[in-house]
């Protein structure tokens, strides 16, 4: 799997990766993801090699974009999946115009400019995620997030080291 060119993007470890997926999965059957500040596309793409469906791969960065499909093709996971070169707010207009839902939302923004619950906000009051789904941040070891935001709960959080990953679900009414 090729990192992004540069210093812009932050690649999720492998160690952290592994855990994540074993907390959430470690298989799917089925199901669409979204992978909103994508960088190389390494989670989207795990979460397809591990049973996902599809996957919609979003990032403002062009070389991101370039690595994401460059990726996507080494794994021949092109036909599987969507790459938009889009910043986030617009990305989430957008997937709301076509009435997409996913069942992971894998959110791993730049640190210096989280919007976490700003972005989980939007995700939940337009229903993006389907009734089961699953939300998962990255996010540095300062950055406190709620328990709640909307019908999201924060049902698991793990540190490992400077990075800590939330995982929110939706909660059923």
């Amino acid at each position: 799997m090729k990192a992004v060119p540069g210093s812009t993007t932050r690649p999720t470890t492998d160690k952290v990766k592994e855990s994540l997926f074993n907390i959430i999965g470690p298989y799917f059957e089925g199901g669409r993801v979204l992978d909103l500040f994508a960088g190389s596309g390494g989670l989207g793409i795990e979460a397809l090699s591990r049973g996902m469906d599809e996957a919609i791969f979003i990032d403002r960065e062009f070389k991101a974009i370039t690595t994401i499909r460059s990726n996507l093709e080494a794994c021949r996971f092109t036909e599987r999946a969507e790459v938009y070169k889009n910043d986030s707010e617009r990305a989430l207009k957008a997937l709301m115009k076509r009435n997409k839902k996913f069942d992971l939302v894998l959110l791993d923004p730049p640190y210096k400019q989280q919007k976490l619950i700003s972005i989980m906000s939007v995700i939940d009051e337009n229903g993006l995620l389907e009734e089961d789904g699953v939300v998962v941040c990255e996010h540095s070891n300062d950055v406190e997030l709620p328990d709640q935001v909307g019908r999201l709960s924060l049902w698991r959080q793990e540190t490992y080291g400077m990075i800590v990953i939330s995982i929110y679900t939706a909660a059923v009414e």
